[in-house]
């Protein structure tokens, strides 16, 4: 049933399934890994006094007197007031007029929903409605909340959730028995069950135990056997130090920092070892990693082979094509770039396919379109990826298997892992740091604030356009939700439109629009065509705007350090002083003291380090997950206890069994066999 269609569900038809499918739902299997984003957690009713503001409570109450029918611009609306001995409470419905006649005086109730203050008044906003022996039965339970598209709703998703886990055939556990009892993990489909429907917390926190532990553990086995794979492998593309690549560095505008001159210098000695390359270069946003990418790519090239630059996104491919292409030609450099994209025509296609096979092209630059089945290279000697963390196991080796002999490997990545952590989930590299900024970069200028200060930042935004520049807006999600208070990119694009003055062109982008609406987007922002950019955390790669000054974060708290240090680099990418502005939207001390860390540092290593010390085993979701390596779960800060734990696992058993063939490990293999797939078909290849 798991590998079925999402359709074979019941009630779920073409129009359902395509709107499962906008949130990458496909199959039975998907929707049962489309794990809840947060819990609505049914707490036992509070007096009225004893209400928050902006959260989600429960009353138990009489009503005051009969509930209300009023007209408010065009809309019908049903309020009522409800009052215990600590005070008084508005509720209201819109689009409800029904309930007007249902609900009684003298009858006891329970109503649930957000608490809001108006006017100096608390009001709870289209709360639900129970009597009190249908409230029993739910108090202190645990209701999933999932990611959402419009036009299907929480509810829907998860009555979804519930019948697909109705029809789950379990396989075999695949993780070995020994290992399940010394960490006291719980079954595979027991830990299915309890995350989308925990009975508590601890049930949950088992639930998720399990599951992060699977995902770190097949990832750690992929990766280790890659490099078994790999070994000591002696490399068919020797290269010498070219006169070409002195002759570039030293006509640079610039002198690279003596971090840069290390990871260069580590690079060539690699390229020259007579062993093929695998190496990952670390460096903080802005470090310079790419002239070191630019500079191995004409090493190979002026050694007579190829070199290929993978990176996520086509705004970005072209960027690095345009950047390249004026190098050469400003410093007489006699080697031909390409660039190769998804969404260029297929004559376009053909003719950079030409050049790569033919080695007309020396330098081939692209999106994951470089490893698609019809393009050939003549010569491919070195493979660099940009933003490893966005390319799974199967890119990863994808790209080295185009060449007809293993390649060099260079990845770059500019997310601040610590050390001990790298080490581990890119354990099948050697790692080089680039841990110094160019001199001439301004530091970025960090503020946290309230709510309360979005008047004066609107008016930052716009005093910042009119010099020129241009803004980045984050929130947390694409559209509104009945379940989680947060900005959305939707409601937030139009607020600005009406805030700002009618000459700022401002626009939205969100991971739900289609690639090529995506990349529209991002070239008009790329071309200052766009003044004021609202997106959720899809800009944390793919674009490079040196114009954009500002980076406004709505929500800072919902988002992890090291991720709010990633957008933050969207910024002091030009020679203008850049800002940015954290708002807070919790009142909590910890979260304060969290994001206070970011205020006052630019560090994305001791920001890393600090996230990994603030990260406890509880705070699984008031905060967004890192999105590394694309864990659905796992998040290596707050796992990085169970991360070590799960390496010291995958190098006990491959010592033992390198090839997965004792009886134990029989089930582990065949999952690792659709793991890979999985991999494999993320990639269309």
């Amino acid at each position: 049933m798991d590998q079925q269609p999402i359709e074979a569900l019941k009630g779920i038809g073409e129009k359902t399934g395509k709107l499962f499918r906008k949130l990458g739902i496909e199959t039975v299997e998907e929707l049962l890994r489309h794990y809840p984003r947060d819990y609505d957690y049914f707490a036992d009713p509070l007096p009225i006094g004893q209400l928050k503001e902006n959260q989600i409570g429960a009353v138990a109450c009489l009503l005051a007197q009969p509930a209300e029918l009023i007209r408010v611009n065009h809309m019908q609306m049903v309020t009522a007031y409800v009052r215990d001995l600590t005070g008084v409470l508005q509720l209201s419905w819109y689009h409800m007029p029904y309930l007007r006649t249902q609900l009684k005086t003298g009858t006891p109730y329970i109503f649930r929903g957000r608490v809001v203050k108006k006017r100096g008044r608390l009001l709870m906003e289209q709360p639900e409605v129970y009597p009190p022996e249908q409230y029993a039965p739910l108090a202190h339970t645990l209701f999933p909340i999932y990611s959402q598209t419009k036009g299907l709703g929480n509810k829907a998703i998860a009555k979804a959730v519930s019948q697909a886990l109705g029809a789950y055939q379990p396989e075999e556990d695949y993780l070995p028995a020994s290992i399940r009892q010394k960490y006291d993990l719980e079954g595979y489909q027991d830990a299915l069950t309890h995350i989308h429907y925990p009975k508590d917390r601890n049930q949950l926190l088992s639930a998720r135990k399990r599951l992060v532990f699977d995902e770190f553990f097949l990832f750690l086995v992929s990766i280790r056997q890659l490099k078994e794979k790999r070994g000591e492998q002696k490399s068919s593309f020797p290269m010498e130090p070219s006169q070409e690549v002195r002759r570039l560095k030293a006509a640079l505008p610039y002198s690279l920092t003596q971090a840069q001159e290390r990871a260069l210098e580590e690079v060539e000695q690699d390229l020259s070892s007579g062993l093929a390359m695998n190496r990952l270069i670390q460096g903080d946003v802005g470090s310079g990693k790419t002239i070191i990418a630019i500079l191995a790519l004409l090493e190979a090239a002026a050694n007579g082979y190829q070199g290929a630059l993978m990176v996520p996104t086509e705004v970005l491919a072209r960027q690095h094509f345009e950047s390249i292409q004026e190098l050469f030609a400003q410093h007489n450099i006699p080697a031909t770039p390409v660039l190769l994209t998804g969404s260029m025509t297929g004559k376009e296609k053909r003719l950079a396919c030409e050049k790569v096979k033919t080695k007309e092209a020396q330098i081939i630059i692209g999106t994951h379109a470089l490893i698609q089945e019809k393009v050939e290279y003549h010569s491919l000697a070195l493979v660099i990826t940009d933003e490893q963390h966005r390319f799974g196991v199967g890119q990863r080796e994808a790209l080295g298997e185009k060449s007809k002999d293993a390649p060099h490997v260079l990845v770059m990545s500019a997310t601040p892992i610590p050390r001990t952590l790298a080490i581990i989930l890119y354990g099948d590299l050697d790692i080089s740091v680039i841990d110094q900024l160019p001199a001439n970069r301004l530091p970025i200028k960090n503020c946290v604030v309230g709510k309360d200060y979005r008047r004066k930042a609107f008016d930052f935004i716009a005093g910042q356009v009119a010099r020129g520049k241009q803004a980045y807006v984050i929130c947390p999600m694409v559209e509104a939700s009945e379940m989680i208070e947060a900005e959305n990119v939707l409601d937030y694009t139009k607020l600005l439109q009406r805030e700002l003055p009618g000459s700022i062109v401002t626009e939205a982008l969100h991971g739900k629009m289609k690639g090529k609406e995506k990349n529209q987007i991002m070239e008009r922002f790329a071309a200052g065509e766009i003044q004021v950019l609202v997106s959720t955390t899809v800009i944390e790669v793919g674009v490079n705007v040196p114009n954009a000054t500002v980076i406004m974060i709505e929500n800072a708290e919902r988002f992890g350090l090291a991720q709010l240090h990633q957008l933050r680099g969207r910024v002091g990418r030009g020679n203008d002083q850049s800002y940015c502005i954290m708002v807070n939207g919790s009142e909590d001390q910890d979260t304060n003291k969290r994001l206070d860390i970011l205020n006052h540092s630019n560090d994305g290593f001791h920001i890393a380090a600090e996230d990994l010390k603030l990260r406890g085993p509880g705070d699984l979701f008031g905060v967004r997950q890192s999105g590394e390596m694309e864990f659905k779960l796992a998040d290596i800060y707050t796992d990085a206890n169970l991360l070590k734990a799960v390496s010291q696992e995958v190098d006990l058993l491959l010592d033992e069994d390198p090839e997965l063939e004792g009886e134990e490990c029989l089930a582990l293999r065949a999952r690792m066999d659709r793991y890979l797939k999985d991999q494999f078909d993320k990639l269309n290849l």
